[in-house]
């Protein structure tokens, strides 16, 4: 690969123009010179493009639409991932930002490895001022596989996928890699993990660079916030998805590592959504992701689950619609 390959960064945005200009400012400010700036706009009014037409229509690194009407968050991704001009991709989104030299390191990786296809680092937690939390970013980090120990090139690419090693955002991949996976619209809220699932089992060469490279931003206002007691909420879209993949047996021990950690989440959103018998079969076919009854959580589990079979019984008995 050329030693200077440009960075085509992909900025999907929808409504938040206050926090695309960190966002943005992060971007142009990196220390890698060839990069253009993709920004897709699903935003609701012409907020977002008045700040773009105002604030940076001088720069030609930046390549702005509005779409009208919205794509919605996976074919905004998607079609940014189209658009890009560049040897390699690079995806952040409107609330989260770029340490400054993140670029230049992670493109750097192609140098000391030419056969490489994705690479990324760590995360920075921040609230929602902007505010970097130490603690919390290493806990972040450390609880998806993001160590010291884990460092440099990964043995087993899916692997890094399943069990949610690869970040959200902030990550670079090879651009005909990145559009040939693609984002899945109907993963809806999971469209960022189904991706770095289905990127990490399509790749062979991926590495983990144990060096932070993004702020990712905490606030009550997400996706997946706002659909966490759908059918379509991101755990169950996840659950699903991991549970229906095939999978090579070197890759079994990673999908139950996957589904370790999701199943107590899957446990609690079937027991608050009156599925309490789908939650109770969940929780009993997964007794480590509970410590082998050793975990508070189960019994707190148990007892929701005892809860909703409880109104479902009096609702039966009363002829009670299941949802007033």
């Amino acid at each position: 690969m050329a030693s200077t390959p440009t960075v085509s960064i992909c900025l999907p945005s929808c409504d938040r123009p206050e926090l695309l200009v960190e966002c943005l400012d992060s971007c142009l400010a990196q220390s890698y010179p060839h990069i253009e700036i993709l920004i897709g706009d699903d935003s609701r009014d012409e907020a977002t493009q008045r700040l773009i037409d105002t604030r940076y229509a001088d720069d030609a690194r930046i390549r702005y639409v509005r779409n009208d009407p919205p794509l919605g968050q996976a074919r905004n991704v998607a079609s940014l991932f189209e658009r890009a001009s560049g040897t390699l991709v690079m995806l952040i989104h409107d609330d989260d930002y770029l340490a400054l030299t993140a670029v230049e390191r992670l493109a750097s990786l192609w140098d000391l490895y030419p056969y490489l296809e994705v690479a990324f680092g760590d995360q920075h937690e921040v609230d929602a001022a902007g505010v970097i939390d130490p603690q919390r970013s290493a806990t972040l980090n450390a609880a998806f596989h993001r160590t010291r120990t884990a460092r440099g090139m990964q043995p087993l690419a899916g692997r890094t996928g399943l069990v949610q090693m690869f970040p959200n955002n902030g990550w670079m991949a090879l651009a005909p890699l990145v559009r040939r996976v693609g984002y899945r619209e109907e993963a809806a809220a999971c469209c960022d993990f189904v991706f770095g699932v289905e990127l990490c089992l399509a790749a062979s060469h991926v590495y983990y660079l144990h060096e932070y490279v993004s702020y990712y931003r905490k606030t009550a206002v997400s996706i997946s916030n706002s659909t966490r007691l759908s059918p379509r909420a991101a755990a169950l879209v996840a659950w699903s998805f991991v549970v229906g993949l095939p999978l090579d047996a070197s890759l079994e021990p990673a999908r139950a590592m996957a589904l370790r950690r999701l199943a107590p989440i899957v446990v609690s959103l079937r027991a608050r959504q009156d599925a309490p018998r789908a939650a109770l079969r969940i929780a009993l076919a997964h007794p480590d992701a509970y410590a082998y009854g050793l975990s508070p959580r189960l019994y707190y589990h148990l007892a929701l689950i005892a809860r909703a079979l409880l109104a479902r019984g009096v609702r039966q008995r009363s002829g009670a619609p299941r949802f007033p």
